[in-house]
């Protein structure tokens, strides 16, 4: 699915897009809401009134998104290769460890 390329190699590309400080900041808040409102959608199919929550989560951390690209002047990476939606949190996690 990822192609022929390593996951040091997806998050290295990844990163060159993403190099400006806002963009990281915003990244680095954002990809981390988006990525806790997949479960919190499946939950709230069983907890009456839960909804708002993984809905404002997704749209503040796409908000997010978009605000950083901004200042990087760059689309993001996802427009020209879907695959790097899968991505994003890889190098979020890689930016924790230091690796990204």
């Amino acid at each position: 699915m990822m192609g022929n390329r390593t996951s040091k190699e997806w998050i290295a590309q990844y990163a060159t897009s993403h190099t400006h400080p806002v963009n990281r900041a915003c990244h680095t808040v954002g990809i981390p809401m988006i990525a806790l409102s997949a479960p919190l959608f499946l939950l709230a199919a069983f907890v009456r009134g839960l909804w708002p929550l993984p809905t404002a989560l997704f749209v503040a951390g796409w908000i997010f998104q978009f605000i950083g690209h901004w200042y990087e002047k760059k689309p993001p990476e996802f427009l020209s290769d879907p695959r790097f939606l899968l991505v994003g949190l890889r190098w979020w996690f890689a930016k924790l460890r230091g690796r990204a």
